[in-house]
């Protein structure tokens, strides 16, 4: 059985959005559902997803295992896997891990570009390393089964939460830094750290993390592929796009920006470009993962590899976690 993943999209969701995902063949996508939200502002985004599994069960379902991806294939349907892009739910109390684990998470950031209570982020221009909670809440992470999403961390914090971790982590949504110098992407020292941990890595589509942005082209991502699979282990890449379909551009403010300033501070982008930059002509929306298996086909990608890396490795670490 073949499975086809998305492990990163935060798109403005509605009907269509899931209708788009069907039609795209994708079985499970991992969503974020907060950024800087406290944990009584996660119970809010919790009820907005009540919402949505009631008025679109002929389409999606809450996913909490491997198994459900397996029941979305059976069924027709998309598995939502809920994920955090901070740790902002947890506040300082460890035991809110659990809770949230409770309410559905299943994957969670120790921080979203900057300093955060568990680590530092990829725009701090001190990257001290995972910290005294970051090191408890790992552990408790692994405990009760949320996977470590280092995505939008500094290179030291990665590395040491690859050490400190007993179970394999992520990078949900980035590329590799030898393709294009974003702060976010990751150098290939880190790279095969996290190959070697069975640690996974889910290659961006959103433009800023792209060589020529918006203008990237289709062979040039899948030759980014190519060079990263000499890197890493083929089975331990797949997709987490960042698609933000139809979110309005002031969503770009809160995103980089939350409630941590009154400035307006860009991580990504330029003053005069602070709005969602166009997606490749190639992907404008999930169904562009065919495009994607058409571009690896011509690279040179066998059959099982492309399949691996369009959504059969996420699913192998989906079981290999639980």
């Amino acid at each position: 059985m073949n499975f086809k993943i998305d492990n990163l999209q935060y798109c403005k969701w509605d009907r269509s959005v899931f209708e788009i995902n069907r039609e795209a063949g994708l079985d499970a996508v991992h969503v974020t559902i907060v950024y800087h939200e406290d944990f009584d502002e996660l119970q809010q985004r919790i009820l907005e997803w009540k919402t949505h599994f009631k008025n679109n069960d002929d389409l999606i379902f809450l996913g909490k295992d491997f198994r459900d991806i397996e029941k979305a294939n059976k069924n027709n349907k998309t598995a939502i896997f809920f994920g955090f892009q901070n740790c902002s739910p947890i506040e300082d109390d460890i035991n809110l891990i659990e809770k949230v684990h409770e309410q559905g998470c299943r994957f969670m950031q120790l921080t979203y570009n900057n300093q955060s209570l568990l680590a530092s982020g990829c725009y701090e221009k001190v990257d001290s390393g995972v910290t005294n909670f970051g090191k408890e809440a790992i552990k408790e992470m692994n405990r009760v089964g949320i996977v470590i999403d280092m995505s939008h961390s500094g290179e030291k914090s990665t590395l040491d939460a690859i050490e400190l971790s007993q179970k394999p982590i992520a990078i949900t949504h980035s590329n590799p830094n030898f393709w294009h110098k974003a702060k976010r992407n990751k150098s290939d020292d880190l790279l095969k750290t996290l190959s070697q941990s069975g640690g996974m890595l889910g290659f961006s589509l959103y433009p800023h993390h792209l060589k020529d942005n918006s203008n990237c082209k289709l062979d040039n991502f899948c030759e980014m592929v190519a060079r990263t699979a000499e890197i890493m282990d083929i089975k331990n890449l797949g997709i987490g796009s960042d698609l933000c379909l139809n979110q309005p551009d002031e969503i770009v403010e809160w995103m980089r920006n939350g409630t941590w300033t009154k400035k307006k501070v860009y991580g990504e982008g330029t003053l005069n470009n602070v709005g969602f930059p166009d997606q490749p002509s190639w992907f404008k929306d999930a169904r562009g993962f065919k495009n994607i298996e058409s571009g690896l086909k011509k690279i040179g990608f066998n059959l099982d590899e492309i399949n691996g890396i369009l959504g059969n490795n996420w699913y192998n670490f989906y079981k290999g976690i639980n």
